[in-house]
């Protein structure tokens, strides 16, 4: 039974939620898993504002973090950046200070790993100033909800309008609002 029934339509904070009834599975699941994203949101929030500073004030660059749980396993990935690039004994520096931080004001609960490394070649981009930093160049970008039937995108990455993301697919110039955007890489050229 693959029947879609629509239940509910909201708009959350410029994202459109749209709430199914998916053949027999219990609507309470869903109701679930939209809690567990505002609070995945919340926790990715307070550990930028907690670990953001600290970052910067060792002299590196925040990029950005993630969060990722499942089950009882944990990791926060943290992304660093530097004017001439980062090196290991940035990482275990930074690292250091960011364990201890995390340890006083525990905010994780549990178990997890710690990661610190820089962004990569094909650094994802977390932030409006980081998509237009990155003008120019080639990107894929993944949407929370789909754009005429699709969801990913490769293309040009033309920069920023307002709080709208404009990438040149083909020969077609698309905005995407930021708040679509579920995740974004560069693609590495290599010459």
């Amino acid at each position: 039974m693959d029947l879609l029934y629509p239940l509910l339509s909201s708009n959350v904070n410029g994202v459109v939620i749209q709430i199914v009834r998916m053949g027999l599975m219990p609507i309470f699941y869903l109701f679930f898993q939209f809690e567990c994203e505002i609070w995945m949101h919340k926790v990715n929030e307070q550990l930028r504002r907690l670990i953001e500073p600290v970052v910067n004030g060792l002299g590196c660059e925040f990029w950005g973090l993630e969060y990722l749980t499942q089950g009882k396993y944990s990791v926060l990935k943290i992304y660093i950046d530097g004017d001439g690039g980062v090196d290991v004994d940035d990482c275990a520096r930074i690292s250091r200070q960011v364990s201890s931080l995390l340890d006083v004001e525990d905010i994780l609960k549990g178990r997890y790993t710690l990661e610190v490394s820089s962004p990569g070649m094909d650094r994802r981009l977390f932030t409006l100033e980081q998509f237009e930093a990155h003008k120019g160049a080639k990107i894929k970008l993944s949407l929370r909800s789909p754009y005429e039937g699709k969801r990913r995108f490769t293309g040009l990455l033309n920069g920023i309008e307002g709080d709208d993301v404009v990438l040149r697919v083909k020969d077609e110039e698309i905005l995407f609002p930021y708040e679509e955007v579920d995740r974004a890489n560069v693609v590495p050229v290599f010459d």
